[in-house]
């Protein structure tokens, strides 16, 4: 039987790891941590409080995955946020949106009725261009340059593009190729409205919504589904662990061997072809096939030797694009955010929903440029969730935790500082921030866990503390992730594989590329 080595447990390689167990391979799952689901994991970081450390919500987890792995029958449970969004704007105003459109669209029509008026046809032209997504997602992209193979998944994607209407295929240009700002300037025109749109183009990607690509990070944020209803986000109870312990619990039924406390510290080639792996503790293991759910840029750089790579793929390599801006925190609460705008500490619709700080555009856009010239910005960009709202099991009776995921944040600081010496400093501005908007957050605050750039780069091995393994432009998509001609997830050597995020369809909770994944492993003997 061919023994199957994947490198990391984190969700893409645990889904990989069932799915060729499922057709009958040997596999040995190796996580350097010594919990497995990378960064959907849940922890308790002070005495009674427990919460997603990283990945903090739900929406792209794939429905196919979720049934063919049974993982309601292994214990999850997703709840659907009871509203959506809500943004603090000023003392006395906020902008609220809902699961149910009439009452968005009433919402909207308080700071413009021509934007409310729009409405109903912005969100038609997302679904369509995202339907589009939806079903490249689980279909291996053609490989420039590649065989017989790629020549028939390319035609059969232009066959399902010439059903496009002319202007369903200028949406599609405009949301691949254009800002942000560019797109929602040619449907909107209320500042607010615009910024409140323009946040998820900004989420894990290191730029501002005026930034040329970013409207794709915005589609990208709306192609997912909970529980059957599309483009909706849900708390999976007990936290993001909670999916991967499921998949554990499936892996392990099916067999699968999975090692906590072994990291890889090479990938072992010999004549051009992996053939196991080297663990930190000098530890060999000898596989038929090695499976990467690391990011490109890890795997590249670190683990498989530079004789094994040609010099332009070297250079490609060091060029690839990584560092998603992003700074993570989980607090403690004694109690509920009491924003000003929406007063009160006992628990309201708003405070179980994505409370978002960036008010205007040009608020988004500032943040970047502080980012980029003093390493984060003064006045960051920070969503919160308060999961405790809707699941009891993480916090203390009528306490609370929340995840701050909060935006711009330079994954290199400038003049050659270290995130070390800067993420107390981070922090505080980040609390600051929310304290601004809710006066008794800071008080509120019982204790933290701080994760900044560098943070997420040690403990979850995301080089630049990029949260999608690389970032989301139109030079790293589709056929060009993570390289043109190695979109297959296949790499320059043979019988090594990749997984994980850095892989087509790209960040996430998804599930995807390890799916995709294997099912190309299965077509190689």
């Amino acid at each position: 039987m061919s023994h199957n080595i994947i490198i990391g447990g984190g969700h893409n390689g645990l889904v990989c790891a069932c799915y060729l167990a499922r057709a009958g391979k040997q596999v040995t799952v190796l996580e350097r941590r010594s919990i497995v689901g990378g960064a959907a994991v849940t922890e308790e970081f002070h005495p009674g409080f427990r919460n997603s450390v990283a990945s903090y919500t739900v929406s792209l987890l794939n429905p196919k995955i979720i049934d063919d792995l049974n993982l309601r029958d292994h214990g999850l449970r997703v709840k659907l946020r009871p509203q959506s969004n809500f943004f603090p704007l000023s003392d006395s105003e906020s902008l609220s949106f809902h699961r149910d459109f009439a009452a968005t669209q009433a919402e909207i029509a308080r700071f413009s009725t021509t934007d409310a008026a729009a409405l109903p046809e912005f969100y038609a032209m997302l679904e369509d261009v995202a339907d589009i997504l939806r079903g490249e997602l689980l279909r291996t992209p053609p490989n420039v340059g590649g065989g017989l193979a790629d020549l028939i998944r390319a035609g059969s994607f232009g066959l399902r593009a010439k059903k496009l209407t002319m202007s369903q295929r200028r949406d599609a240009l405009d949301l691949f190729t254009k800002s942000a700002t560019d797109v929602l300037d040619a449907w909107f025109e209320n500042d607010h409205v615009k910024a409140a749109f323009a946040f998820d183009s900004i989420v894990g990607n290191y730029g501002a919504p005026s930034t040329p690509g970013s409207a794709y990070v915005l589609l990208h944020h709306v192609f997912g589904e909970v529980n059957g209803e599309k483009g909706a986000w849900g708390h999976a109870i007990g936290g993001m662990g909670a999916i991967t312990q499921a998949m554990l619990k499936e892996a392990e039924r099916l067999g699968v061997d999975v090692r906590t406390d072994a990291e890889v510290e090479e990938v072992l080639v010999e004549n051009g072809r992996a053939v196991g792996v080297r663990l930190a503790d000098g530890e060999r293991l000898s596989g038929d096939k090695v499976i990467s759910n690391v990011g490109p840029k890890l795997l590249y750089t670190k683990l498989v030797a530079a004789q094994h790579l040609s010099d332009e793929f070297q250079r490609r390599v060091r060029g690839y694009k990584v560092g998603s801006g992003t700074f993570r925190m989980n607090v403690a609460l004694s109690e509920l955010p009491d924003f000003t705008c929406r007063p009160g500490t006992e628990l309201q619709r708003h405070h179980q929903s994505g409370i978002v700080i960036g008010p205007t555009m040009d608020y988004l856009e500032q943040a970047y440029l502080d980012a980029k010239q003093f390493g984060w910005s003064r006045q960051p960009i920070v969503e919160i969730l308060i999961p405790s709202t809707v699941d009891d099991s993480l916090a203390p009776a009528g306490q609370h935790v929340a995840s701050l995921f909060c935006q711009q944040f330079a994954p290199q600081l400038p003049d050659g500082a270290s995130w070390d010496e800067h993420r107390e400093a981070a922090a505080d501005a980040i609390i600051d921030t929310v304290t601004r908007y809710a006066p008794n957050f800071k008080d509120a605050v019982i204790a933290r866990q701080i994760h900044s750039p560098l943070d997420l780069e040690r403990k979850f091995g995301l080089m630049g503390g990029d949260i999608f393994h690389g970032a989301l432009g139109l030079d790293q998509l589709w056929s060009n992730r993570p390289f043109m001609g190695h979109a297959d997830y296949r790499t320059p050597v043979a019988g090594l594989y990749i997984c994980g995020s850095g892989t087509h369809p790209g960040g996430g909770v998804t599930g995807v590329p390890g799916h995709n994944a294997a099912r190309e492993i299965l077509k190689d003997r």
